[in-house]
């Protein structure tokens, strides 16, 4: 082998032109210059590519940047290949519209001839519909005089009141809404949602009542402040409760900075607008002494409220998951392994009603055995010591809903009290004074625990709005 042989390109190239070699030395520029150009061609593509994908991810920051909220659609990567069909799985029970209770009024519509040619009609069968129609809707006007005068005993002044009278006010503040038009303001507002304006709206498009969005906030207010003994009395049942579940979001009044929190059971929702994040706020709602089961998240303020907790599964899942992703071999040996722990415990809930007692109490000990081997030696390897520590923190905590019938292993109930109040403040960005964010908090919680528990809010309100409620709260 020549030693011109083991030199690099460059000076293989200037070898052969200053030995004389045009021909091979042409050659082997040609091919020099077609490698270098296939080179250089590969890193531009990988170029264009890189800066193609940098691009979307640009204009998808620049997307999210002018939402208002987190998008609807989820992304490419996440969405099932298969999709489930909608609607219900097959050979569900079937529905339809019940038979009304009351018919007000009876049509008849004979047939004597034929509605075509005017002939007769033989054998004939009568058929039989419901038609259920809205009337008409005006608003029924009592024009409300009542007395007021001096007392010669009591020595102040004295007035006779209504039922129907829910304030006193005369002269231009003397055209009010009644006891049930303002619950439906506040079921319309409060419960179903709808921003002041839209209230208002519906409110004269549908019914004829005609008040401003200004006006509706202060009726609202007022209202708050009749409910406010049934909302400390919710805060006493919710102490006494043996499940409860809290979550938080962040609020808006006036500005950034407040928080909604939310505490809720089966039976009951309890809301609460402050200033606050910290384990004050739930310990202040729970009080010192909470007897019962607190289900939240890992959020660390709620670590050393009660004895009795149990953190959220879905969490946990979903922290192993994105730890997973992150492996160097997606998760493959300890991750894997503690994700069966966990949903090995989600299926044994589910037999849990009923599996033999002796049964299930040797899986749980199994359970506990095999969660104490998975997290109390320590792990080299990153994302695997982030998932420990998490749930080591959490060990008092892992099968507390094995332990207790009662209690779930999500925190999907406050997660679906919530929703509603993300969905109030993206429509009307939270409140605007601390008197509104008073008033929000009372009437939507007396509106999600009426929702809970079957009963009208419409109702609830008009019973207790009126200056002498019919009955007491």
């Amino acid at each position: 082998m020549r030693p011109s042989q083991l030199m690099s390109t460059p000076q293989r190239l200037q070898e052969l032109e200053r030995l004389g070699e045009p021909g091979q030395w042409a050659v082997e520029h040609i091919l020099h210059l077609t490698l270098e150009n296939v080179g250089l061609h590969r890193e531009l593509e990988a170029a264009r590519a890189q800066i193609s994908k940098q691009d979307e991810q640009l204009e998808e920051l620049r997307r999210q940047a002018h939402r208002q909220a987190a998008p609807f659609r989820r992304p490419e990567q996440q969405r099932s290949p298969q999709p489930a069909r909608p609607g219900r799985r097959a050979g569900h029970a079937g529905f339809y519209r019940p038979k009304p209770e009351q018919v007000d009024e009876q049509i008849r519509v004979d047939l004597p001839c034929c509605p075509h040619c005017a002939g007769p009609v033989g054998e004939k069968r009568s058929l039989t519909q419901y038609i259920e129609e809205i009337p008409l809707v005006r608003p029924r006007v009592t024009q409300l005089i009542t007395q007021e005068g001096w007392c010669e005993h009591c020595q102040c002044e004295v007035g006779s009141t209504h039922p129907l009278q829910v304030s006193r006010a005369t002269g231009a503040a003397g055209v009010q809404l009644g006891p049930r038009a303002l619950g439906l303001a506040c079921d319309l507002n409060k419960a179903k949602g709808l921003s002041m304006r839209k209230t208002v709206a519906v409110l004269h498009d549908h019914f004829g009542l005609k008040l401003t969005a200004g006006g509706l906030a202060l009726l609202v207010q007022r209202a708050s402040r009749k409910l406010q003994p049934d909302y400390d009395q919710l805060a006493v049942q919710l102490r006494q409760s043996a499940v409860v579940h809290a979550d938080e979001t962040s609020w808006w009044v006036g500005g950034p900075g407040w928080w909604l929190w939310v505490f809720t059971t089966p039976a009951l929702t309890f809301y609460v607008v402050v200033q606050s994040r910290a384990a004050a706020v739930a310990r202040e709602v729970l009080a010192e002494k909470f007897a019962g089961v607190l289900v939240s998240d890992c959020l660390a303020i709620y670590d050393d409220l009660n004895p009795l907790q149990q953190k959220c599964y879905s969490h946990h899942l979903k922290a192993v998951a994105e730890a997973c992703q992150a492996h160097p071999q997606s998760g493959e040996g300890y991750l894997l392994q503690v994700q069966a722990l966990l949903r090995t415990a989600l299926w044994l809930k589910a037999l849990q009603g009923t599996a033999q007692p002796e049964r299930f109490e040797v899986c749980l000990r199994n359970l506990r055995l095999r969660a104490a081997a998975l997290l109390d030696s320590p792990r080299a390897q990153r994302q695997e010591e982030k998932v420990r520590m998490r749930l080591w923190k959490q060990r008092d905590h892992l099968f507390t809903f094995l332990e207790r019938a009662d209690v779930p292993a999500t925190n999907n109930l406050a997660e679906r009290q919530l929703r509603p109040a993300v969905i109030a403040r993206k429509l009307s960005c939270g409140n605007k004074t601390s008197k509104g964010a008073q008033a929000w908090q009372v009437l939507a919680s007396m509106a999600a625990t009426c929702r809970q528990q079957g009963t009208s809010f419409i109702q609830f309100v008009a019973e207790r709005i009126p200056l002498h409620p019919a009955r007491a709260p």
